[in-house]
């Protein structure tokens, strides 16, 4: 069994390298910074991770027995089970305890780290899946490849989400808070793990380290501990203890934590059950023991002290309902808080000690689980209650009797099941245990507290004890401390005697539960003002014990106070510091279901269906959640498509195309994201910090992308050395299937990594897109998103996104993105591209069909028969020459097979667009008609139809296609060939018979500027003063050749409209041919006509660097959109980045340069943007700015013209004004700051009293 494939190599993950520091704090001891201690947790468990990794593919690589393969399960199940409560814990340390401080100081920070912890948690039950699986599955080896994908995946996404806090997080916390605020979240974080797994985290995060740095963690870790000698003792010396991986306690509690379980069949597969019994003790069968000194009986007065608590709560509730006084409600949530926690880590020890040794010594099976997990809902169900935090409108009336309610039900059940353990447990172990086993188990048990839990545990529980019964448990104590470890049992008496000798007061008590249960939410209804009066269970025990109760002052009355001091949570100053446990860390545990319920987010609107949420009412945010869509359904190909890599090496070829094609895409998303919408998201002051997160993603999935585009690369040099047909090697087949499980794995990593990225981006941000910004403002962001876009990308973009949305998304899609450019002019340049593109895929599938037919002759027999005898004029016109009509419509690129489906439902807008999904970039459908002999237009007497065709109506011609689409007797390829020509029929014809016209005219007398241009004096460089080219175009309206349309603009008196530009003359063979970007002459060897064409703009050039901005649908000089130039959506103008702040002026362009009246929008003279927004050409500026010096339309002025004033005001100070003007005044309106005002009398200088301006004029 087992083997099969080749080992696969580790991947270079840097993660596995990564340095236990931060290379920022590298040198920082952890006494100075404490918070790092997690920092060292992230080290040992990447280790960990990376050495489980290890073995899985170890397993992969040999053949293993079924033994083996077992005994491989069992130590997997029992490491990862150990690792996930580690990283549980660690978790939920992190969201309940560091991040919540953190959140104090810097906002919007946690939360994404509190989403990604709850993805990473879901990883290690698909890791159990995978190692159920290895038992059922016949096909071990491909179960082993799974279970490696697998475990790569968790590593994958575990490194990248601790690289970011450090990144992120870690700097934050050092600067934020001090070492002793610092060691208190730490010690918040040690105390609320239980001590039975204390004794086995820290061994095992220490055992990654060296020498010097377990010591300094040693070190460390005393000065975080409070300084209570038995304290730092039990804590300390659970640093020496030997780490156990396989069969420690670790695995039998975490093995009963509900949340951290694997699969329930692998528990039963392998039983997990008391393998070795812990700290030596023995099984007594047979022996008798006396009941009433049975230590197994102190239980009862453990059952006895939690019901009489329970019962008196569920009075008092009963007792605020009838006087609806409510001071006093805070507290008992506090204490059902403190309980319900008891009761979890009671039943977890019941469950994983006494349930076991009950089983061993009567080897009988009970209904105890069953009736614990009962009892354990009724936990979920009250914690629920008592924990959540939406309550804005319930009157306290009503969660009151919502909370007696629940009480009197859980009352109900824990009586039943204390009655069942007192009736069948407890006397079945004190009747076959011996008395050292059961002070064991009680030991045992009281190490599945916290640290910080136990010393409130021990403080109440003393509290309902009399004199001998504290003596009786002070007794089990001093007894077992031989049993469990002296500093522990030392610590318990210690604890023990100052919670008996009443040393801590109620109100410390009161204190203390409020530190360790003050939830992150409000837990109770609005405050309300009632008069404090006294009540308390635990002061009435206190005050009921004899002398002890003259050291307490019983005293729970808030004097002054009003409303409830639990109600407001968060943290206040550093009373949070001072708390030694966090309830809240041990539901992430035992409740995870509790905690997703009440801290979730709300569903993005467009997770269920976009069809009922986002296409009735499409907002422009609306396109950033379809472009997600898309790249979800590509990674799925990706995934897939990598999968099929191993068995068909040809589709190689196709995988990489889509492969950089989803990296291209996705970069410029992620660059729109960082550099508009964060930005305008973190712009909103309560927002900032919000998503830093998001721009780590991106440059870390850069590096992921990367990973892959190196594994085709070398995938590629491989398949390139075998096929130059030398023999394959062995090595290079194992080598190639190496590559392919490395892609494999990569790709599913970076599937999982991208999907959850994109999840936390629609669940935590773009909901508060919709929410802080306007319909208008959302417009602006999507448009300053598309105004870094070029024509290049949309084309690949379009089609690529509308290949994966249905098709009222695609008119909701194209809909929103009309809005958003509605000021451009891309509507027309998406019309000339979608245009072009229908020809060219109708050309393809013409000429693949029927590539030596006349399509003429192919549609002849279903025209109708209505011919005069004028026909014959056109016939024998048409038929005096086809010498020379060699031309042929090109266009082999690769069409979609998905798109056959696509043709009659989508917009009609999409139409014609997925055929360019797999094309090349810049090998798109320019060249529509090249020549190649053999293939000719024939326009002859056969084609006796053609003057029909010129005339006859679009009813005869939708009459036609219905004929061919009934008639039965063609098959389905040829109908959709016919069908396709006559839609073309007309397109067809001109084409042939301006092909007869141009080679008549050559063969007769030469065209007008039929011979080169040349840019130079020497005629070296063809061309023109405009550009450099290799080839002229020809104009229909002048039937003549010139080299471009700024030539033929400065001869004509007319423009030369460039689309009717169809032909260009090449000018090294001065052939007349289709314009494209190459000549088609077999001579020229498709010489290029120049470096850069645009199809649209019939433009060339061979030396500058243009592009064709699809907003303005003109070409530019320029680098690019989103490289050296953006687009204003609302200007309509390409503009320079460093412009990105700028006046804004709706279609500012579109307006004439005040003073030469000249199109600014379609000039080609520099321009210059006036301080004011209005725009006039450069050259015009400098002459009109000698005599002027305010805007020639709002007449602001032209800059800062301070010095020029002052020079003014000097001159007034100097002219003397008759006497009697000197006292008059005049009314004026200031033309830079727009207010009215008065001024002094002056025949010519009126200063506005506002801003110092003279740029006034009189009212």
């Amino acid at each position: 069994m087992g083997g099969g494939y080749a080992p696969i190599d580790p991947p270079d993950k840097e993660e596995e390298e990564r340095p236990s520091l931060l290379p920022a704090v590298e040198g920082v001891r952890l006494a100075d910074a404490p918070i790092l201690i997690l920092v060292y947790f992230h080290t040992a468990i990447r280790a960990e991770i990376a050495e489980l990794r290890r073995v899985a593919i170890s397993a992969a690589a040999d053949e293993k027995s079924e033994s083996q393969l077992r005994e491989l399960v069992v130590e997997l199940s029992r490491r990862f089970e150990f690792l996930k409560l580690v990283y549980k814990y660690h978790c939920a340390a992190e969201d309940e305890v560091v991040f919540l401080a953190l959140d104090a100081h810097v906002k919007n920070v946690a939360c994404t780290y509190a989403l990604e912890h709850e993805s990473i948690d879901l990883l290690f039950d698909s890791v159990f899946c995978c190692l159920n699986a290895l038992e059922e599955s016949e096909n071990i080896s491909k179960e082993l490849l799974e279970l490696v994908f697998c475990i790569g995946t968790t590593q994958s996404s575990i490194c990248k989400h601790m690289l970011k806090e450090e990144k992120q997080v870690f700097p934050l916390l050092l600067n934020q808070f001090s070492s002793q605020e610092q060691a208190s979240l730490v010690w918040q974080f040690i105390g609320s793990i239980p001590v039975i797994l204390l004794q086995d985290f820290l061994p095992w995060m220490i055992s990654f380290f060296l020498p010097d740095e377990q010591e300094e963690i040693t070190n460390f870790i005393k000065e975080v501990v409070p300084k209570e000698k038995s304290l730092q003792e039990v804590v300390v010396s659970s640093l020496g203890k030997k780490h156990q991986t396989a069969f420690g306690l670790h695995t039998v509690f975490a093995k009963g934590v509900r949340p951290l379980d694997g699969p329930s069949s692998i528990n039963g597969k392998f039983k997990f059950h008391f393998i070795r019994r812990p700290l030596g003790w023995k099984k007594v069968c047979g022996f008798q023991t006396n009941v009433e000194n049975s230590p197994v009986d102190g239980l009862l007065l453990w059952h006895g002290a939690i019901q009489k608590d329970l019962k008196e709560i569920l009075l008092e509730l009963h007792q605020i309902k009838k006087s609806s006084c409510f001071l006093n409600l805070d507290f008992i949530v506090l204490r059902l808080k403190f309980l319900a926690d008891v009761l979890i880590f009671y039943s977890n020890a019941l469950d994983k000690f006494f349930y076991p040794v009950l089983i061993d010594v009567s080897n009988i099976q009970l209904s105890l689980p069953i009736q614990h997990l009962n009892i354990v809902s009724h936990i979920d169900q009250l914690q629920y209650l008592l924990y959540y935090n939406d309550r804005k409108g319930i009157q306290p009336n009503e969660f009151v009797e919502k909370l007696r309610q629940k009480l009197e039900s859980f009352v109900m059940n824990v009586d039943k099941q204390f009655s069942l353990q007192e009736k069948e447990v407890f006397p079945v172990i004190s009747k076959n245990c011996s008395r050292e086993m059961q002070q064991q188990l009680l030991c045992m048990s009281i190490h599945v507290l916290p640290l910080g839990l136990l010393k409130c545990v021990v403080t109440w529980f003393a509290a309902h004890l009399s004199e001998d019964e504290s003596r009786s448990i002070l007794r089990i104590i001093s007894q077992g401390s031989s049993l469990i470890d002296k500093p522990f049992a030392s610590l318990l008496l210690e604890w023990f005697h100052i919670a008996y000798s009443g040393k801590t007061s109620v109100e410390s008590f009161r204190r203390d539960l409020e530190k360790m249960f003050n939830s992150r939410c409000s837990s109770l209804p609005e405050p309300i003002e009632e008069e404090a009066e006294s009540s308390s269970l635990l002061s009435d025990i206190l005050l009921c014990k004899g002398s002890k109760s003259k050291l307490i002052k019983p005293l729970f009355v808030n004097k002054g106070k009003k409303g409830f001091s639990f109600s407001s949570g968060g943290f206040h100053g550093t009373k949070h510091f001072e708390t030694s446990y966090c309830s809240e860390i041990n539901l992430h545990v035992f409740s995870p279901k509790m905690i997703r319920d009440l801290y979730s987010f709300p569903n993005f609107p467009g997770e269920k269906s976009c069809v009922h949420s986002s296409i009735d009412e499409p907002i422009p945010m609306d396109l950033i959640f379809f472009f997600h869509r898309a790249l979800k359904k590509d990674l799925d190909y990706l995934v897939l498509g990598s999968a099929q890599l191993a068995e068909n090496v040809g589709f190689l070829t196709e995988f990489s195309q889509r492969f950089h094609l989803i990296q291209f895409l996705y970069q410029i998303h992620s660059d729109a994201e960082d550099e508009v919408a964060f930005p305008a998201l973190e712009a909103k002051g309560k927002l900032r910090n919000i998503s830093h997160s998001y721009t780590l993603d991106h440059k870390l999935e850069v590096e992921n992308f990367s990973r892959i585009s190196l594994i085709l690369d070398e995938m590629d040099k491989l398949l390139i050395t075998s096929s130059t047909g030398e023999s394959i090697m062995p090595d290079r087949v194992v080598k190639h299937q190496q590559l392919c499980l490395h892609l494999q794995e990569t790709c599913k990593s970076m599937h999982k990594l991208l999907s959850d990225h994109v999840h936390r981006e629609e669940v935590e941000l773009w909901p508060l897109f919709r929410e802080c910004f306007s319909l208008e403002e959302q417009e602006k962001i999507i448009g300053s998103m598309l105004g870094r876009t070029g024509a290049g990308i949309l084309q690949d973009m379009i089609p690529w996104l509308m290949a994966s949305l249905t098709p009222d998304e695609q008119q909701a899609v194209m809909s929103l993105w009309r809005k958003a450019t509605r000021n451009t002019m891309f509507d027309e340049w998406l019309g000339e591209w979608l245009e072009g593109h229908k020809i060219a895929k109708a050309v393809k599938e013409s000429t693949a069909t029927a590539r030596t037919a006349d399509p003429l002759e192919i549609i002849s027999t279903y025209l109708p028969k209505v011919l005069d005898e004028q026909e014959a004029i056109c016939d024998n016109f048409l038929g005096v020459s086809s010498i020379g009509a060699d031309s042929e419509l090109l266009g082999k690129s690769k069409i979609d097979d998905k798109l056959k489906d696509f043709e009659e439902d989508n917009c009609p807008d999409c139409l014609g667009l997925f055929s360019k999904r797999n094309d090349k970039r810049g090998n798109e459908a320019d060249d529509l008609v090249t020549s190649e002999p053999g293939q000719k237009f024939q326009v002859t007497e056969k084609s006796g139809q053609c003057k029909h065709l010129q005339t006859m109506s679009q009813e005869d011609l939708e009459a036609a296609i219905r004929r061919v689409s009934s008639d039965t007797s063609v098959d389905p390829e040829r109908k959709s060939h016919v069908m396709q020509n006559l839609l073309m029929s007309r397109w067809i014809l001109k084409q042939q018979i301006y092909n007869l016209e141009v080679n008549k005219s050559n063969n007769g007398e030469e065209i007008p500027g039929q011979h080169p241009s040349y840019r130079d004096p020497l005629k070296l460089v063809f061309g023109c003063k405009h550009y450099k080219r290799n080839c002229k175009l020809f104009a229909p309206c002048c039937n003549q050749l010139y080299s471009c349309i700024h030539c033929h603009d400065e001869v004509a008196d007319h423009s030369l409209d460039r689309k009717s530009v169809t032909k260009m003359m090449c000018m090294k063979c001065l052939i007349i041919q289709p314009i494209g970007s190459t000549c088609s002459t077999d001579s020229c060897n498709n010489l290029s006509m120049g470096k850069y064409y645009c199809k649209i703009c019939k433009l060339f050039d061979d030396e500058r660097e243009i592009y064709h901005c699809p907003y303005c649908n003109l070409c530019r000089v320029g680098k690019g959109l989103a490289i050296d130039y953006f687009h204003c959506m609302n200007c309509n103008a390409c503009m320079s980045r460093s412009l990105s702040l700028h006046i804004c002026r709706e279609k500012s362009f579109e307006d004439n340069c005040p003073i030469c009246h000249e199109d600014i929008f379609t000039s080609t003279a520099p321009v210059k943007a006036l301080p004011c927004g209005h725009l006039m050409h450069s050259v015009c500026f400098q002459d009109y700015t000698c005599t002027h010096y305010t805007c020639p339309i709002c007449s602001k002025s032209l800059g800062d013209m301070q010095v020029y004033f002052r020079m003014l005001d000097a001159l007034l100070v100097e002219e003397k004004i008759p006497d009697e003007y000197q006292v008059r005044t005049q009314v004026i309106l200031c033309n830079d700051c727009e207010k009215k005002g008065t001024a002094p009398f002056h025949w010519l200088y009126h200063k506005c009293s506002n801003c110092g301006s003279y740029n006034t004029r009189l009212l």
